[in-house]
């Protein structure tokens, strides 16, 4: 409800306690000036009287809630303006103790599914599409501030320092160690050597030639073909034994390669010549004027398929939100510790940051000007206090009905 709305509802409940007011009024006066008369509208002169008792006193005590009856400086009246500070302060630690509390928020977020709700508006494929082209249309804005000069710097400079920070060579030990250890270090070994034997099979007649180049020319060329095929038949052979897995040459590449993990882990000078090479990279002008080109043709790419209505990339965003959401509305488990997750998260930072929600109450109800407060509250409450008025109204009638009768009895009894 607005507050124009409010002050319509507000007005007319006024009217009408004002109006009965002046209608109890109106039949006192009716009543004094008949009752010589008619002596039972004595009756009816006591229930007049009364009521208009009743519904002054009401109207001063909602009055003096809000503002000063009839602008007299009386003690103890616009109570709400004059303690509006104290009024704020107040309902912010009420809110605090009594609402924002562990078990409170607990139970309030305990029959909601978030999860089961996220998958089912997810999995609907107007809304997964909705939140893809979402997505895709804030790339552009996105990336204009990432274009940005300072934050390019910024980025930069994070990540040489981030890099600075960093030990790189315990890192590469225990990369290395792990392929180690799943025997791929063995793979790598196998492959190189099938390399130079197919790097030898592809260059035999260059062999032959540099051979034959190589050789005085005294020497016959039957002699220079007997060296070419032995050298090939030696190479071959050698490669042949290396790819044997009990070889000397297995032994010998796992004891480099283990002693290579260990230096990485221990030694300083590993540690300062990674660091070295990575910073001479990412220093060099070449890397960073390609990292730039590179970043560019990215960019352009990207806006050019944001602009269109086929987007790649919103159908494939569009796609994997979809089956995001299917596969997340159809596994209970999943949506079980999701809910729970979401829930101790809610409770957690909700209560913990209950001071500030209670301040920030407290710190609006400060600025605003008592005027503005009384105005709110009345706004909010105003028409259940002018009941207060009407009822005020008959009940002081009644009260004052029952006590003229009360006093007849006794008058006459006493006669």
């Amino acid at each position: 409800m607005t507050e124009s709305e409010q002050a319509q509802q507000l007005s007319r409940t006024r009217r009408l306690a004002t109006g009965l007011l002046l209608a109890m009024a109106a039949l006192f006066v009716l009543s004094r000036l008949f009752q010589p008369r008619y002596p039972f509208l004595s009756f009816v002169s006591a229930f007049a009287e009364a009521a208009m008792v009743g519904a002054l006193a009401d109207w001063f005590a909602v009055t003096a809630l809000f503002r000063s009856p009839l602008n007299l400086p009386i003690p103890h009246t616009a109570i709400i303006p004059r303690n509006k500070d104290r009024i704020g302060d107040s309902l912010s630690n009420f809110l605090e103790h009594n609402f924002i509390t562990q078990e409170i928020i607990r139970e309030e977020l305990r029959p909601m599914d978030f999860a089961g709700a996220a998958a089912g508006w997810l999995s609907t494929p107007e809304n997964s599409q909705a939140v893809s082209r979402q997505i895709v249309r804030s790339v552009p804005t996105l990336l204009k501030v990432i274009e940005d000069d300072d934050v390019r710097h910024f980025m930069h400079n994070r990540l040489v320092s981030a890099l600075e920070r960093t030990e790189i060579a315990p890192l590469f030990a225990e990369l290395l160690s792990s392929l180690i250890a799943s025997g791929h270090h063995r793979a790598l070994f196998h492959h190189l050597i099938g390399m130079a034997s197919s790097a030898i099979e592809h260059n035999k007649p260059y062999i032959r030639w540099k051979i034959h180049e190589s050789s005085p020319r005294w020497m016959p060329k039957a002699v220079d073909e007997k060296v070419y095929e032995r050298l090939l038949e030696a190479i071959q052979s050698t490669l042949d034994e290396m790819r044997d897995e009990d070889s000397e040459w297995q032994t010998r590449f796992q004891r480099v390669a283990d002693d290579f993990v260990g230096k990485l882990r221990t030694s300083p000078d590993y540690e300062k010549r990674i660091d070295a090479v990575l910073g001479d990279i990412l220093g060099h002008p070449m890397v960073r004027d390609y990292a730039v080109q590179v970043w560019h043709d990215i960019k352009a790419r990207l806006v050019a398929d944001a602009a269109s209505p086929d987007s790649a990339l919103a159908a494939k965003l569009e796609q994997a939100v979809g089956a995001f959401g299917t596969e997340l509305l159809g596994d209970e488990k999943v949506q079980k510790k999701l809910n729970q997750w979401i829930r101790i998260f809610a409770t957690e930072t909700i209560v913990g940051r209950r001071q500030d929600i209670a301040d920030l109450v407290a710190r609006v109800i400060r600025k605003w000007d008592a005027e503005t407060m009384s105005r709110k509250l009345e706004l909010h409450v105003g028409r259940d206090l002018q009941y207060i008025r009407i009822n005020g109204t008959l009940v002081g009638g009644l009260v004052g009905l029952v006590l003229h009768a009360i006093t007849l009895l006794l008058w006459q009894s006493g006669a």
